[in-house]
């Protein structure tokens, strides 16, 4: 069993408390009901918002290992370059994912989405102001009208900004003349990454992983429904944007924090 000698022999002679405290209750209830999605310091910032139980990380993240609640990894992602360009933009973002102000900077990417019984694709925009998921489309394809309607619905939903800087990858379909000219139309700035680097459009891609890793962990492709992977997508996005708490946002979700400092 892997049992060091002298805690079996302090086991034959006091016993195995198997009770648990009123903190390893309130880490496992805050587990359960997060689904398993957060590691020790977002649990350790949830203990005290939600229990007021001030406790330091490491004794937190030890009751996690002990209980094996450990946060799921999510799996390594394989990149490669895009296909061939036609409009390329400048990074005007130069990997400073941070904003003074809600509709300044927006970062939209897409991703695939294979648990349904085809293929799905995910676009989503996010403000880097609070990291909010202003708009989101999912399509059986992606072609330049699933980038172009995401693009519409985010410019409906914030009331037309102008002067924002949306920033992508060089995928086809953001440099291709149909989604830059609109954004030249609504008076917006295109910024793009440079080819085959993840890292310069980092915080929707590590989103993008998130919501795969957390809401389709341990499930076999092409195993659920179109209809319950849309479900489980629209859920995911909506807990993210109201329940999410994240550590740059002083543990609050993207919505709350929004609310908090206008």
């Amino acid at each position: 069993m892997s049992i060091p000698r002298a805690t079996y022999y302090r086991w034959i002679s006091r016993g195995i408390d198997s009770s648990l405290t009123e903190v390893e209750e309130a880490i496992i209830e805050i587990c359960k009901a997060t689904n398993y999605r957060y590691g020790h310091r977002k649990v350790k910032a949830l203990l005290k918002q939600k229990h007021r139980m001030k406790r330091n990380r490491n004794t937190v993240q030890a009751f996690m290992q002990k209980h094996h609640l450990q946060c799921r990894v999510k799996p390594k992602r394989k990149w490669k370059a895009q296909g061939e360009t036609v409009i390329i933009a400048p990074d005007l973002f130069k990997r400073h994912f941070k904003a003074a102000k809600p509709n300044l900077k927006w970062v939209t990417d897409i991703t695939y989405i294979q648990y349904g019984s085809t293929v799905k694709y995910l676009s989503t925009i996010m403000d880097l102001y609070n990291n909010e998921i202003v708009a989101y489309k999912m399509y059986d394809h992606q072609q330049v009208p699933l980038v172009l309607d995401t693009l519409k619905e985010a410019l409906e939903q914030r009331s037309y900004p102008e002067g924002v800087i949306i920033h992508s990858d060089q995928g086809s379909v953001y440099t291709s003349y149909a989604f830059q000219e609109y954004i030249t139309a609504k008076n917006l700035v295109s910024s793009m990454s440079r080819r085959g680097d993840c890292w310069d459009n980092a915080v929707i891609e590590s989103f993008h992983s998130n919501v795969k890793s957390e809401e389709f962990a341990y499930t076999r492709h092409n195993s659920l429904s179109n209809s319950e992977v849309i479900v489980r997508v629209d859920q995911s996005l909506k807990h993210y944007n109201e329940e999410r708490i994240q550590a740059k946002l002083d543990y609050l979700s993207p919505i709350k924090y929004g609310v908090k400092v206008a």
